[in-house]
């Protein structure tokens, strides 16, 4: 058993202290290490470089209706063409008022309320901001 050990020197280090080392941002765990340059999340295996671990800005997707204007939440909308309900024999008529939209994530990304039909989903494609 007389061999030597050889461990190369870590000539790799990207200079972040131990303390400094970013959370993974798929679990959030804080017990993250580096790897050449990657950081890697030991709980969920998650890799990300070492460019990518600086904090950005959260994406804030704009809702636009058809004919371009930005949507928010609140506003009074109007149905462009007619709209059959899927489960119902009703259909929703071009030119019908819908106020006090609510903006979600989705394709179907306004909730709202509709005088005779009640609560559903509608995409932005097919109203028009009044």
């Amino acid at each position: 058993m007389g061999g030597a050990v050889y461990f190369p020197p870590l000539s790799r280090h990207s200079g972040f202290p131990m303390s400094a080392l970013p959370a993974c941002p798929n679990c959030h765990s804080e017990y993250t290490y580096e790897d050449g340059g990657l950081f890697i999340c030991p709980e969920c295996a998650h890799e990300w470089s070492a460019q990518a671990s600086a904090p950005a800005e959260a994406e804030v997707r704009v809702h636009r209706d058809s004919a371009g204007n930005v949507l928010q939440d609140g506003d009074t909308v109007t149905v462009i063409k007619d709209l059959k309900l899927k489960g119902s024999a009703g259909t929703i008529k071009m030119g019908t008022k819908v106020k006090n939209i609510r903006l979600v994530d989705g394709d179907h990304d306004i909730d709202c309320k509709i005088d005779g039909f009640g609560a559903m989903s509608l995409k932005s494609e097919f109203v028009r901001k009044v």
